[in-house]
């Protein structure tokens, strides 16, 4: 039995997408707990109704938060750290500690539309914005350096012309969130390897 926790600050409709995906496809794959930000968040609502833990973290004060967030990854212990839409920065020595066991989905095919200010319809404006014709959604292993750990998958999406923040983001979580099914499942079923900064997955 392998055991995840998701780390989400929104809807939640990633998280609820790969824990049912989870039950149907992987079911020696157990979601812990859901770690969030926003005590009321759709996020926490989806985990609760699901009858998962939900374990709510304030940011406002680094130190308390940094303490805080640690205890819960060491406590927890689980084979994967799952982010899913989760806004804030984990700091640089629980990356460490718990290297090559976090990994985060980001909307953007990195390394291009990441690292701070990049997230939510921001991510979105910024690509429709630079004229870019293609988007999409990387998967990757979470470091010291926001959004700069090893690429573990990416999807592309094709920008329309006529796009908004909001329609491309529907498009881009279409591919996202299989994908981040599919990686935690092969990351977890030891279909993965890493060497330096190359992920490859069989």
């Amino acid at each position: 039995m392998k055991r995840i926790a998701v780390l989400a600050s929104g809807h939640g409709t990633l998280f609820e997408f790969v824990v049912r995906g989870l039950m149907r496809d992987a079911p020696h794959i157990v979601v812990s707990a859901l770690i969030t930000d926003r005590k009321s968040s759709g996020a926490a609502e989806r985990a609760s109704s699901m009858n998962i833990p939900v374990i709510v973290i304030g940011r406002k004060e680094p130190e308390r938060y940094r303490y805080n967030l640690m205890k819960i990854f060491t406590d927890l212990d689980c084979d994967l750290f799952v982010l899913a839409g989760f806004l804030g920065i984990i700091p640089s020595e629980i990356t460490e500690k718990f290297s090559g066991r976090i990994i985060n989905s980001h909307p953007a095919l990195l390394p291009c539309f990441g690292g701070m200010g990049y997230y939510g319809l921001k991510v979105h404006q910024h690509v429709i914005d630079s004229g870019a014709k293609i988007t999409g959604c990387t998967v990757h292993f979470v470091t010291g350096k926001v959004d700069g750990g090893p690429i573990i998958a990416q999807r592309c999406v094709e920008v329309h012309d006529d796009d908004t923040a909001e329609t491309l983001s529907e498009r881009v979580k279409d591919v996202e969130r299989p994908l981040l099914l599919h990686v935690i499942i092969s990351l977890l079923s030891g279909r993965a390897s890493v060497s330096g900064n190359r992920v490859t997955i069989e």
